[in-house]
């Protein structure tokens, strides 16, 4: 059965055998039960499979793909034919899943921000092994005071450690991409900053970051009636621009836009 990626879905297939074995050797898989996101035509999956896990689940949203696994496969994997967005992963298994995924361009940051927005106090997962647009990926892992430091650092930031692997070239895929891809580990904070709503700070990150070369008084003035005291609260520069908050920073504003908000 021969398949051909789909640009629609962002197929690019990871072919290099050394990347892959890289990939299934950062964290240890034996008797763990596994979650790989878009397997493609299986590659990876093979590499899981050898690591002798307890059990693999993948999610497959193209009808093709899905049955060329299950032919590939057989009952070696557990396929769900679905959208990875409309997935809840808390009925997955009732255990912590080790994630691997090759996530699509086009919805990678969508798939990662739900994931950190639905996570309450208890993880579904263990560990994450995630492969990004390197541009994406640099974006996450950014720190306060660099150019490319926002909206998608301080919600990673929230409630997961992330640690940068590797970069991958375009010619270890197949279509190769026009750009280079990075993979990153991702593993839950043991503590994080409890807020009511994980939309808050969402809204308030996008409001700070949708003009991230105003000074901090415009949207301080946006979203606090009182601007002036929280601003002296936290001890916080009006004349400071918004990469140069510490996500921290960000948590704690949110909190008190809930206080206030009651």
């Amino acid at each position: 059965m021969n398949i051909k990626p789909k640009k629609s879905l962002g197929q690019n297939f990871l072919i290099d055998r050394d990347v892959l074995e890289k990939i299934v050797s950062i964290v240890n898989i034996s008797n763990k039960e596994i979650l790989e996101i878009g397997p493609g035509s299986g590659n990876l999956t093979n590499y899981i499979l050898k690591k002798n896990p307890k059990k693999v689940f993948v999610i497959e949203k193209d009808d093709e793909l899905a049955l060329l696994l299950k032919e590939k496969f057989d009952n070696e994997v557990k396929i769900i034919n679905d959208d990875i967005l409309k997935v809840d992963e808390n009925k997955i298994s009732e255990q912590k899943l080790t994630v691997f995924g090759n996530l699509p361009y086009n919805i990678s940051t969508e798939i990662l921000s739900k994931w950190i927005v639905n996570i309450n106090k208890i993880f579904w997962f263990e560990s994450l092994v995630l492969m990004f647009q390197k541009e994406v990926a640099d974006r996450i892992i950014a720190e306060s005071n660099s150019s490319k430091y926002g909206r998608l650092s301080i919600l990673t930031n929230w409630k997961l450690n992330v640690k940068k692997i590797i970069d991958i070239k375009p010619q270890s895929f197949s279509p190769r991409p026009k750009i280079d891809s990075s993979l990153l580990l991702f593993t839950p904070k043991e503590n994080f900053f409890e807020l009511k709503n994980a939309k808050n700070l969402e809204m308030i990150t996008r409001v700070f970051f949708s003009q991230r070369r105003k000074m901090l008084k415009k949207p301080f003035n946006k979203i606090f009636l009182n601007s002036k005291n929280v601003a002296e609260k936290f001890n916080i520069d009006l004349n400071l621009r918004p990469q140069n908050l510490e996500p921290e920073m960000y948590f704690s504003l949110t909190k008190e836009y809930e206080n206030l908000s009651g």
